[in-house]
């Protein structure tokens, strides 16, 4: 049988002597805030910190950060943390952890340390990093790494073998079997075959496409489909991807170049990374095809390219502006924007705005539901029974992806002969234990969202977005009453006041005799009474009535003085 985590899971033991103890701190159940801490004979070893971006749900939250309670009176205990790729959801958190402790040693290739760096120079904090190749072998305390080529969406990835006298863990990062990449970094199955030789007792494995079947098509093939794009169109062309997209966007310069068209970048990150991977030479930039974004009007509108971030309906990212119309770029009639990226989960609403917003604008949008402008990072579920196959290994834990990819994941690792007790399906947090060549949950820590607003970090709660969600869906009421605290009758008020409410304020008239007598009562049957004692009073007067009047739950604050 699986091995699943079940909720209300217990304190873990104690950590035994030559005993690895895995907790993902993230990225199960959900796309995004990967993390995973390692720890052996008293120190730590982290794999990614990325961020989660947030939902509808969560109005307001700029960033969701993983949960560092766990190790955060621990940190002088963490050797080093490796990091596999350069994606906001692997990198995004960690200038969050260095603010806990600045001289963590970063991990990673140099094109991920690179982008990892520009990011925590905002933040004013100046890394230490170690950049490392596929292949190459470090020892971390306890912990040796082998790195090994990986091939994703982002040049430079890289998965990391861990070996440690509790057992042995291949780690994949994310990562597909693209068999003619752009840049002609395979993934290393020659190095998978051999460290299943040596034996993987526990493989964390990307589960993002793991319910999708076949393999994930070659990045080449979307080659054609802009050429032919960029051949159709008459106006500006504005491509939308991730700002670490690197071969889409080498793929959109060298269209660009065989149409003639000049290319400008457009939002911050996707300038500054850019710039990064063309000084680093991950990114071929044709002579003379680059232009500044304030030089565009000068240009015919049949020789531009847009390269945009935006591509998930991010609202203050520049495509969603453009849609909004509060952009520099305005969009006309005739213009083709493509959106060169998949949908993570979670933000189709805000995809599906931007596309109305830009159809209603005149523009012709092209997705990856209507022409093949991108294929995924991840690989599918036949590539996954290859790495099965090829690397045989003891024990199996689904990472990266939600609850449904980590059971797909741990089906395809059953059909490969992994014994079922093998498979565990994890939440985050969940504790496994790794020793002897067994791997076992045996136990739950706290592992809770932790919401970036504004500079705050931590300190906005489910109950702060609940509050906010009541707010933006049913609206507020304001009753401010002043009342005799001896006869209870009323000395000033109630005025109330309604904001998001559609009724005009004079509906409230006949709730009005209503809070006073509630109050009087309140008042005459105690002598000890308190005001928010009063407050409840006519925050359940107000209620009732605005359910069964107006049929909706507004967000009410009773305020009562007594005079």
């Amino acid at each position: 049988m699986t091995q699943v985590a079940q909720p209300g899971l217990r304190t873990p033991p104690a950590l035994k002597p030559g005993t690895l103890r895995v907790v993902p701190l993230g990225g199960l159940g959900e796309i995004g805030r990967n993390m995973a801490v390692f720890e052996i004979d008293g120190k730590l070893l982290i794999v990614d910190c990325g961020v989660l971006f947030p939902e509808e749900t969560q109005p307001g939250v700029d960033l969701i950060l993983p949960d560092f309670s766990y190790i955060e009176d621990r940190l002088d205990d963490v050797v080093a943390v490796v990091l596999t790729h350069g994606h906001e959801d692997h990198i995004g958190a960690v200038p969050y952890l260095l603010r806990l402790r600045k001289d963590i040693p970063l991990i990673g290739s140099q094109l991920t340390l690179a982008l990892i760096e520009a990011k925590l120079q905002e933040h004013r904090i100046k890394p230490y990093t170690m950049a490392v190749k596929e292949g190459q072998i470090e020892q971390f305390g306890p912990f040796q790494c082998e790195f090994v080529a990986v091939n994703h969406s982002i040049p430079d990835a890289l998965a990391v073998f861990i070996r440690t006298a509790g057992g042995n863990v291949l780690h994949t990062g994310d990562f597909k079997m693209d068999q003619l990449p752009l840049d002609n970094r395979i993934t290393d199955l020659r190095a998978f075959a051999r460290l299943g030789e040596e034996g993987v007792d526990l493989f964390m494995v990307d589960s993002t496409n793991a319910d999708v079947p076949g393999f994930t098509t070659a990045e080449r093939e979307i080659g054609p489909t802009l050429d032919r794009l960029f051949g159709q169109a008459e106006k500006r062309i504005i491509v939308a991807s991730f700002s670490s997209h690197v071969h889409r966007v080498q793929q959109v310069l060298n269209a660009a170049a065989l149409h003639g068209r000049k290319v400008a970048f457009v939002g911050r990150s996707m300038v500054r990374n850019m710039g990064i991977a063309s000084q680093l030479g991950y990114l071929e930039v044709p002579p003379g095809i680059l232009v500044d974004l304030k030089n565009v009007d000068n240009l015919p509108d049949n020789q531009v390219v847009l390269m945009s971030t935006g591509s998930q309906g991010e609202p203050m990212a520049a495509l969603s502006r453009m849609a909004n119309g509060d952009h520099r770029v305005q969009v006309g009639q005739g213009d083709t924007v493509i959106l060169a990226s998949s949908l993570i989960p979670g933000n189709e609403n805000a995809v599906f705005r931007v596309i109305n917003g830009l159809l209603k604008l005149g523009a012709d949008v092209i997705h990856k539901g209507n022409a093949k402008v991108h294929v995924s990072g991840h690989a599918a579920a036949g590539e996954l029974l290859y790495c099965y196959n090829i690397i045989q290994p003891r024990n199996v834990m689904p990472v990266h992806g939600e609850t449904r990819h980590l059971i797909a994941n741990g089906r395809i690792a059953q059909s490969s002969g992994v014994p079922a007790e093998n498979v565990l399906l994890t939440d985050g947090g969940t504790v496994v234990d790794l020793k002897d060549h067994q791997a076992r949950i045996v136990g739950q820590v706290e592992c809770g969202f932790v919401y970036v607003d504004g500079t705050s970090i931590g300190e906005v709660t489910e109950t702060d977005l609940k509050d906010r969600r009541v707010l933006g869906d049913e609206g507020f009421i304001s009753i401010v009453t002043v009342v005799n605290k001896t006869t209870g009758k009323i000395v000033s008020g109630p005025e109330i006041h309604a904001r998001g409410v559609a009724e005009d304020d004079s509906v409230f008239d006949e709730i009005i005799p209503k809070i006073n007598a509630a109050l009087e009562e309140a008042v005459t049957a105690s002598t000890d009474h308190t005001t928010y004692q009063l407050q409840q009073v006519v925050r359940r007067v107000v209620g009732t009535w605005v359910n069964r009047r107006l049929r909706r739950r507004p967000m009410i604050v009773p305020v009562v003085l007594e005079a």
